[in-house]
Formats: C-alpha cells, structure tokens, sequence
C-alpha cells in the first residue's frame, strides 16, 4: 500500500492543554478519508498539523515519505491543497481570478500568469461546474456556490492531496450532497487523496473509504465506515445511545439517534 500521508506518535499543544495525543495514522495514496468527532476532538487542529500551519510539540508527519516540517512552503503547496472552512473573501475578486490565485505555486516572483496557468484553472473551473461564474464577484454567489470555487482554486494548484476542514457546514442538504459528490468525482478520476473533517456522520460513511473516529484528541479507530460506524464506537465516542440501520444491499451503516 502506498502512502500519502504517515503520522507517528504526534503530539500537540496549545500552551499546556494537549490537543493531540499519541496520534498514528497511515493514510493511503488515492483515498477518500472523513475525520470524525466531537467539538474539541481535534479535528482542524489535526488538518492544520498536517498542513503544516501548526507545528507538533512531539512526534513526525509524513508526505510521500517526506517530513512535512522540510518541505518548502511552495513545495508542500504542490502538494498538498487546503479548502478551510471559513471561504470569506474579504475583496470582491472575480471569480476567475480566485481560481487563478490557486496557481501561485507555479509563478514566479515578478511573474505574471502564463497562457498554460490560465488553462489550468479554467479546466478546475469546468471540472467544478463554476465556469460560467468566472466573470461574477466572489461575494456575489451563494454559500454553495463558493465552496465550488474554493475548491476549484485548490485543484488549479494540481496537487496531489486534497485537504477540507468542514466545507459542507452551512449548506443546505443539495449543496452538501453537490460538495461531496463533487469530491469523490475528483478522487476517483482524478486521484485525489482527499482528507476532510465532517460533523455528519451518515454522510461521511456513504462517501468515505476510511474513517478516522477522533476521541479527545486520541484516535479511537481508523477504518472502514463499516466497521468505525457501530454502536459501541458512537456511544462512547459520541456518548449518545445509537440505533444501526441498513438499507438493503447497502453495506454502510446509518446511525439514528435514540
């Protein structure tokens, strides 16, 4: 099994609160892999560890059996792609060019963008479906709508790792559902190694091949959604008592709460 991603014994801090504790996890090339768990779990500050936005207080992260922490800021932006979870845009920037912003990896200082950066993220643009917002204001489109673009920004930058912090908090039903197929058409196509944190837990199991069940900042189990989405797993981690449906031919378990 190849791998994207490798974490050992990772440890973090925020002063003298630990956040992440012991934490392993090997996530494989070309995978999708939802994070689970509770508010303060850790969950965003594990992505943020991974992107190296912050930095562990023990322990070694791993990207294509490199250490995160000796990858150049541009090189590791080759690599790994970042969709937050606030998609405010304090500017009104065409759409266009947000996509556009997502090449900067690629240009060089005092450069403009090339004829070859322009195709890039017009082919993110219609790989997303927002093409014919390109002329349109950022701020002017809807909270789905711009969650499309930002991840189209992201794919302009070609990398090989796709990282989402919570990019269907806040959308109604269609457009989460529209995120997440969205995501899955890229990493099945594409390649894509997706990594996201969901709050939703049926929807993380249809659309995951492994899930990662965060429980005070200690990974309880990483697995199948079959096997991570049982009774005993959700209460504990969840501390709700849960009820397992199946519907018939469908693998993947769905958690009702009783």
């Amino acid at each position: 099994m190849n791998t994207a991603v490798l974490i050992e014994n990772l440890t973090f801090k925020y002063d003298i609160d630990e956040v992440l504790k012991n934490t392993n996890m090997d996530i494989p090339k070309g995978s999708f892999v939802s994070i689970l768990g509770p508010n303060g779990s850790g969950k965003t500050t594990l992505l943020k560890n991974i992107c190296n936005i912050l930095k562990p207080n023990s322990g070694n992260i791993l990207i294509n059996n490199r250490n995160v922490s000796n990858i150049k800021y541009k090189d590791l932006a080759k690599i790994i792609a970042v969709v937050h979870q606030s998609a405010d845009i304090q500017f009104d920037f065409s759409v266009f060019d947000v996509v556009l912003m997502g090449r900067y990896p690629y240009i060089g200082r005092f450069k403009s963008e090339s004829k070859k950066d322009i195709e890039i993220a017009k082919e993110a643009m219609i790989n997303t479906g927002v093409w014919e917002l390109r002329d349109k204001g950022i701020n002017e489109i809807s909270g789905g709508e711009k969650q499309r673009v930002m991840i189209a920004r992201a794919l302009a930058q070609e990398p090989e790792i796709l990282i989402l912090d919570e990019p269907i908090s806040n959308l109604d039903i269609k457009y989460q559902v529209g995120i997440l197929e969205l995501c899955r058409k890229l990493n099945r196509e594409k390649k894509l190694t997706i990594i996201m944190t969901l709050h939703d837990i049926n929807l993380a199991g249809r659309y995951s091949d492994y899930l990662i069940l965060l429980d005070k900042g200690e990974v309880r189990i990483m697995d199948t959604p079959e096997k991570v989405l049982t009774q005993e797993n959700i209460s504990t981690v969840y501390d709700i008592k849960v009820d397992i449906l199946r519907r018939d031919g469908d693998k993947t378990p769905y958690i009702i709460p009783v």
